[in-house]
């Protein structure tokens, strides 16, 4: 493959591979005399391995240094395996180079946070998820959603809304969160107890803080059960009536989509559910005997409270 092919293939521009090859020897292997030097297929295995590096984070010196590490190994392998490496990880087969000078706006981000925004702007929704499995593992839930996640979400939000473009991006990163925010719920082992359920209002079409909420309880082996996004009052009663849940938390991302009604309405069980609200679309004055809670730390609080630990 020719040099732009390859930064096709990537995302990046035609000057960056060559500077990449220049200044940390990562470049084509296959030169003929008199004639274009071409990228085989496992140099192509090596860059994307490369890619996926930078956008984790890791400086570029360093990156470089680990593929060509890994490429003495891979070399004893035929062409054609080396191929396959490439199916198996993530890939971007954007036009051009990725942001254009469009980049996601993270005042004081974290590496992993700006490491995070990369791959959504290259809508490389494995090296998305990776980076957020690899951050909770470490970090723990709340401190991925505060420090990692919602920054990004923000960010890529706010670009959206200015200019009307982006969608695909938001849509890859919210697909990548709620994948890696559920899997950690499932991958916890609960305590048998009466659950918390967790919903959005019936118009509110965001969920993305619940599975949140719902990973970070999963930590502490609080059972919590996700309703999701456009939940009806009916349904969120019913669901009280069949579950018995120690609390219910409800979420409005904007006052238009807040719900007073289904609060004074939810059953009065024994022992008594606990009704929670989060998010900025909630005013006062809220039922008697509804608590509003700011942020996931508070949230997580509040409902270990109900569900009492």
């Amino acid at each position: 493959m020719t040099v732009a092919a390859v930064a096709r293939r990537l995302g990046v521009a035609p000057a960056t591979l060559r500077t990449w090859d220049r200044r940390y020897g990562v470049g084509p292997t296959d030169h003929r005399s008199g004639a274009h030097r071409r990228y085989t297929s496992a140099d192509l295995a090596r860059l994307e391995q490369m890619r996926r590096l930078m956008i984790a984070g890791v400086p570029l010196a360093d990156a470089a240094r680990q593929v060509k590490d890994q490429g003495a190994v891979r070399s004893q392998q035929s062409e054609p395996e080396a191929a396959g490496l490439q199916a198996v990880g993530p890939e971007t087969r954007a036009e051009g180079r990725p942001g254009g000078g469009r980049v996601v706006a993270i005042p004081g981000g974290t590496p992993g946070s700006r490491g995070l925004a990369r791959a959504a702007q290259s809508l490389d929704g494995l090296a998305c998820r990776a980076i957020i499995d690899e951050t909770i593992e470490r970090r723990g839930v709340v401190w991925t959603w505060d420090h990692l996640l919602a920054p990004v979400l923000v960010g890529v939000g706010q670009q959206w809304q200015n200019s009307g473009r982006w969608i695909e991006v938001e849509h890859v990163l919210s697909e990548a969160v709620t994948t890696a925010l559920s899997s950690a719920v499932r991958q916890t082992d609960t305590a048998l107890g009466r659950p918390v359920l967790l919903a959005a209002t019936q118009d509110e079409a965001h969920a993305l803080p619940l599975w949140a909420l719902a990973a970070a309880l999963s930590e502490r082996r609080i059972p919590a059960r996700v309703l999701g996004a456009r939940v009806p009052g009916a349904a969120l009663i019913e669901a009280v009536h069949r579950t018995g849940p120690a609390a219910v938390f409800l979420w409005s991302q904007t006052s238009d989509n807040q719900d007073h009604t289904v609060l004074a309405q939810l059953p009065q069980l024994r022992p008594p559910v606990v009704a929670v609200v989060g998010g900025p679309g909630w005013t006062e004055p809220l039922p008697d005997g509804v608590f509003f809670v700011g942020d996931l730390t508070e949230a997580v609080a509040r409902l270990a409270r109900a569900a009492g630990e």
